[in-house]
């Protein structure tokens, strides 16, 4: 059952959870290994990034305030959560690749690979999200409770991404060209994603067809978290369509990995 193998994997969650946070750890400190500013890069990255946003359209473009919000504030908001989810499925995507040295030669419990990389990633989220609110702060924009809403949204964007990684990193074993299309999806998804530009610019037929893409439904929670302060359950319907996507992600992406699994060792 599609069902029983999430059940499973969430089970084996929880009896390799101390394996879990020592690959976790290892994966961020292997990011900063021999880097003289170590940790300091993580905000480093991000906040280069947020300098070249307001550079570039506030001083060169003169982007107008949307809504009476600066716009690099308004597009950070979006970046945010974007940054973190393509650099979980680009990564998940290769990771039975990547430890498949510890896949041939042990018990490996191989289905944590994919939240490895989620654990990992979300450190750089955070430092996004700090420099996000020190940002909103720094333009005298207030300070809001709805700014915790912004934890549903995260966990939204963690189901609908576990998922797809689940999925991808498996096939990716049997068939490598996954590897190399995934990129290429993310570099179009992000165009197709309501990021830096406004879907109310579309019209209505153009907008529910963009409304497919169940990241909209992050991108806008996170702008309702921390710019327009709107409670989550008003977008019901959008609630419902974005669950129903990201569950059917979750079951055939933890249901696919349990069947392809066994087979791991061989091919690799």
């Amino acid at each position: 059952m599609i069902g029983g193998g999430v059940v499973r994997l969430a089970k084996d969650l929880v009896q390799y959870n101390q394996m879990l946070r020592a690959l976790a750890r290892r994966e961020v400190a292997s990011m900063y290994v021999g880097s003289f500013l170590g940790f300091f890069w993580t905000f480093i990255h991000p906040g280069v990034m947020i300098l070249v946003f307001w550079f570039v359209f506030s001083i060169g473009f003169k982007a107008q305030p949307l809504n009476n919000v600066p716009f690099v504030v308004w597009l950070t908001a979006a970046m945010a959560p974007w940054f973190v989810f393509s650099a979980i499925v680009t990564s998940a995507s290769t990771v039975v690749l990547q430890y498949a040295h510890l896949i041939k030669k042990t018990v490996f419990p191989s289905q944590i690979l994919v939240v490895v990389k989620i654990l990992s990633n979300l450190v750089g989220h955070g430092a996004f999200v700090i420099l996000l609110i020190v940002l909103i702060l720094c333009n005298n924009m207030p300070f809001s409770v709805y700014y915790f809403q912004s934890f549903y949204y995260l966990f939204c964007l963690l189901v609908l991404a576990g998922g797809i990684g689940w999925l991808i990193s498996a096939v990716n074993v049997y068939a490598r060209d996954v590897g190399q299309l995934v990129p290429v999806i993310i570099q179009v998804g992000f165009w197709a994603t309501p990021i830096f530009w406004d879907l109310s610019i579309m019209p209505e037929n153009v907008q529910f067809w963009l409304k497919l893409n169940p990241f909209c439904y992050i991108v806008q929670g996170y702008r309702d978290s921390f710019i327009y302060f709107v409670p989550f359950w008003e977008h019901g319907w959008d609630t419902l369509y974005f669950w129903t996507v990201s569950l059917f992600f979750l079951l055939t992406g933890g249901w696919v990995f349990r069947r392809l699994k066994p087979q791991f060792a061989d091919v690799l």
